[in-house]
């Protein structure tokens, strides 16, 4: 049996759309480094609507934004602006500190904003949590297609390509379209996997796998991903942290004391503003969805 664990992600309805969070849950706190996972969509928004998240703070993160249809424009806190396009992945390590925005470009409201996509985090590894803030856009990205399946590496380095995006841990992060009757390899280096079915069908060895679900694959398990009539399927992991990470709204780290002082520094206004988005801000919940201590 290849298969370790099945998480059913928790929905949220948005309004416009849904999104569907498996990280972090009870039943996964990690996998690899990736710290959450959102799938968002398929959706488009009514005319004229879009999405407007505003400012916001990260730390002792990098988040990673890929999106399947619509664009995104990003702000933060460094200058960055930035259009997020399929394609094309946003990397942003908060590191100590970083406040970013995303909203739904004009030119995407007129027709009502596609909405359809994935907005991961990762954990920074002990003694990297702090390190300076960044940002990259990366679209140069290897793209391996075969005729019956198609595979963009993302993060890290699959079946001998490797993405030229920064890794801070030892990281794999791959979209794979599989064409009706195709089929794909997993291979079984990274500490810890799973996959998630973003769209159409798939299974594993030919165990079916849920729509939206995410599959965590057991170690050292090589196996066949397959579509009946065509599929999406998100390919991530990595290697498995020694340090258990804590995440209360939209803060990470190894330490609730680090955390406790990120709460109090955004009510406090100490960090730093967003050029050009700088007017609205999303105020510290009381009892934020993701949080996995009090």
């Amino acid at each position: 049996m290849s298969i370790l664990k099945i998480v059913t992600p928790v929905t949220h309805d948005l309004g416009g759309f849904q999104v569907r969070r498996a990280v972090p849950s009870p039943q996964c706190r990690m996998v690899g480094p990736f710290v959450f996972v959102d799938q968002f969509g398929p959706a488009r928004l009514d005319a004229g609507e879009g999405m407007d998240v505003r400012p916001h703070p990260h730390i002792n993160l990098a988040t990673v934004t890929w999106i399947f249809d619509g664009a995104i424009d990003h702000r933060d806190s460094l200058g960055t602006f930035s259009t997020i396009r399929p394609g094309t992945v946003n990397l942003m390590t908060a590191g100590r500190g970083i406040v970013h925005s995303e909203r739904s470009p004009a030119d995407e409201r007129g027709s009502g904003a596609a909405m359809y996509g994935m907005q991961t985090w990762l954990a920074l590894p002990d003694r990297r949590e702090d390190i300076d803030p960044a940002f990259e856009a990366v679209s140069d990205l290897p793209l391996i297609d075969d005729g019956k399946a198609r595979a963009r590496v993302i993060m890290g380095e699959l079946w001998g390509r490797r993405a030229p995006v920064t890794t801070h841990a030892e990281t794999i992060y791959a979209e794979m379209d599989l064409a009706p009757g195709g089929s794909v390899p997993i291979d079984a280096e990274a500490d810890e996997r799973a996959v998630l079915l973003a769209g159409g069908d798939a299974a594993l060895d030919g165990q079916p796998i849920d729509l939206y679900t995410l599959v965590l694959l057991k170690p050292g398990a090589a196996m066949t991903l397959s579509s009946r009539s065509g599929g999406k399927v998100m390919l991530l992991g990595g290697e498995a942290f020694a340090t258990k990470r804590y995440v209360y709204w939209n803060f990470v780290s190894s330490s609730r004391d680090r955390i406790e002082q990120a709460k109090e520094d955004w009510r406090a206004g100490r960090f730093p503003k967003v050029p050009d988005d700088a007017e609205e801000y999303i105020p510290l919940p009381d009892k934020p969805k993701t949080v996995s201590y009090p």
